[in-house]
């Protein structure tokens, strides 16, 4: 209904402008009157008439204009009969009519308006409908709680009742070199409305390798985008040389060709798995036994005791048939008082079950893309999220201009400390350029390039930045040199406090300090008397001077206090240490000879 709205629009705005123009061939324009007939349409759900304004819809050129409810119907009237369609269905689906419906109760936004609400009450013969859910909060929620009751990472108290249905019905159709197209070879595997997910299994009589079509059963009912009701197709193979190895086998049965299906909670149909299977039926040897007649059962006294024994071989023999072999309990407890009496063949049916291979061939749109298809794909895709990157650098470095320029134009009005340190001629220069970017900016700068906003935010830089440096520096500089007269009178206060608590510093690297510090203040007094608007120093070469004598003063405090003289010791002392050390290496070499005769009476012992 939007779309006839907008058809309309255009249609009217080509003619009020006239000379061939045609709106459609501009994004941009479509992109603004399709955003306003969104809310007509939604006026007109509540009003007769509506009105619709577009301000410079394109080449500077404004719209405006009406449309009444009657038009508007009109314009929409073949869709009125095709909005019913999904009702006719659901009840001819369900087996029930239109007198059997006890609600209507309408939800989507589409509901609102006043024609569809009226075709409701034509074909319900009803008077009013029920409205009592919000339109768009229950499509909504719906499909919140729907989307929980899928979802793994959701946990709920409990789940919600609620069954989804399959939209489509499927078959499946089998194709081959050996199969005639004809009603045998299509089945319906989907009914629409199944339930959803579901497993699917289809088992026919096949021994040859074929294919396998599935497709939408209604060809007037098709997802969008779809032309054919095809939408995979899948070569079965595998069973042509299994059917060739077993042919030589004993079949009881004719070859089965199984099938695994699924369809998934999204209402996808595909083919899992396939396999082929072979009944044989072959004679194998059975040992014969025979049970002794302690072990033996008799149910008559009059029964000889080979008669007891034959009865009993029987017996073990309708065990083997029914078991397809002997029990190994009952050869363990018996085996001690049995007797091997030969073998005999049995006939046994066996079923062999062969994995057939799948190859599938997806149709239509989900068909996968090409190595080319795919590698122009990435491509186109790295092209779109360079031009991506561009727009939004080009749009950051717009913004930055543009806010450079309101900024510097309202410190250059606002602030008075600007005249202090700068001359009115170079104000006016500046606020100059300031102008003829801004002017350029919203002119011929609308497309320009990114590298252009750069070069135009750097040239207005180039002029400013001197000014905002004098600026800056008009309350950084007295910081400084404040900050400096501090520390070079406290530098002085310590440095004649060196005199009584660190005497040992040498005296020349002192004198030197004391120096520099009155050079610094001779040089700050001269540059603070030649300072006026043009800088003569910087807070930068303060800071750096500080730094200087700062690391004089640190070299200075780090010289160690030296060690005290100690006096030479006298001879005496030397001597008794001397005969000190004498007496241990003497006590060292008794040990050494206690330890070398154990040594040797140990020697002796071995």
């Amino acid at each position: 209904m939007e779309l006839r709205l907008v058809e309309y629009f255009a249609d009217e705005f080509n003619k009020q402008v006239g000379n061939g123009v045609d709106v459609r061939k501009y994004p941009k324009a479509m992109a603004k009157l399709k955003k306003q007939v969104k809310r007509t349409k939604e006026i007109l759900s509540a009003n007769t008439a509506a009105p619709i304004s577009v301000e410079s819809l394109h080449d500077d050129r404004d719209f405006r204009s009406t449309i009444t409810r009657e038009k508007f119907e009109e314009l929409c009237g073949d869709l009125w009969d095709k909005s019913l369609m999904p009702v006719k269905e659901l009840l001819k689906h369900s087996g029930l009519q239109a007198d059997d419906i006890y609600a209507v109760e309408l939800i989507g936004g589409a509901t609102r308006v006043p024609k569809l609400q009226v075709k409701l009450l034509e074909y319900f013969g009803r008077k009013d409908l029920d409205k009592h859910l919000d339109a768009d909060e229950a499509i909504v929620l719906g499909a919140a709680l729907h989307a929980a009751n899928l979802s793994d990472g959701i946990k709920l108290n409990r789940k919600l009742g609620m069954v989804d249905g399959s939209s489509y019905s499927f078959f499946m159709e089998l194709d081959g070199p050996d199969l005639s197209k004809d009603g045998d070879t299509r089945l319906l595997l989907v009914p629409r409305m199944k339930k959803l997910p579901s497993k699917i299994f289809k088992s026919f009589n096949r021994s040859k390798d074929f294919e396998l079509l599935l497709a939408y059963d209604n060809e007037g009912l098709l997802p969008p985008g779809l032309s054919s009701p095809v939408f995979a197709q899948y070569a079965v193979s595998g069973l042509t040389d299994a059917a060739n190895k077993y042919s030589s086998r004993n079949l009881s049965s004719p070859i089965k060709t199984n099938l695994h299906f699924s369809l998934s909670r999204s209402g996808i149909l595909s083919l899992d798995q396939a396999e082929a299977a072979f009944q044989v039926t072959e004679w194998i040897e059975v040992p014969k036994r025979n049970l002794t007649v302690e072990n033996s059962t008799i149910a008559s006294s009059n029964v000889s005791v080979d008669l007891g024994a034959e009865n009993t071989s029987e017996q073990n023999s309708n065990s083997l048939e029914s078991d397809g072999g002997i029990s190994n309990a009952s050869n363990s407890t018996t085996e001690p008082n049995t007797v091997d009496l030969g073998t005999e063949k049995k006939l046994k049916k066996m079923t062999f079950r062969i994995p057939l291979k799948i190859v599938e061939k997806t149709m239509g749109p989900g068909i996968p893309l090409s190595k080319e298809s795919l590698l122009n794909a990435k491509s186109k895709l790295e092209g779109l999220d360079k031009k991506d990157a561009e727009r939004r650098r080009t749009a950051e470095l717009k913004n930055n201009l543009e806010e450079y320029i309101y900024a510097t134009k309202e410190k250059f009005e606002t602030s008075e400390d600007f005249e202090r340190i700068s001359s009115n001629d170079e104000r006016q220069s500046v606020i100059k350029k300031l102008d003829e970017v801004q002017e350029w900016l919203y002119t011929d700068g609308e497309d320009a390039a990114a590298t252009e906003f750069q070069e135009r935010l750097n040239l207005l830089k180039a002029a400013t930045d001197p000014i905002f440096f004098r600026f800056n520096e008009l309350t950084a500089r007295p910081e400084a040199v404040k900050f400096a007269r501090r520390y070079l009178t406290e530098l002085q206060q310590t440095i004649r406090g060196w005199e009584k608590d660190k005497p040992w510093l040498p005296k020349d690297k002192v004198e030197e300090l004391s120096i520099n510090i009155d050079k610094f203040k001779t040089w700050l007094d001269e540059k603070e008397a030649e300072q006026q608007n043009t800088p003569v120093f910087t807070s930068k070469e303060v800071y750096e001077k500080v730094t200087f004598v700062q690391n004089k003063a640190d070299s200075i405090k780090k010289i160690p206090k030296p060690k005290p003289k100690t006096e030479k010791p006298i001879n005496n002392a030397e001597t008794e240490d001397t005969s000190g050390d004498e007496k241990p290496a003497e006590e060292s070499d008794s040990s050494k000879n206690e330890e070398d005769t154990v040594e040797s009476e140990m020697h002796e012992e071995l």
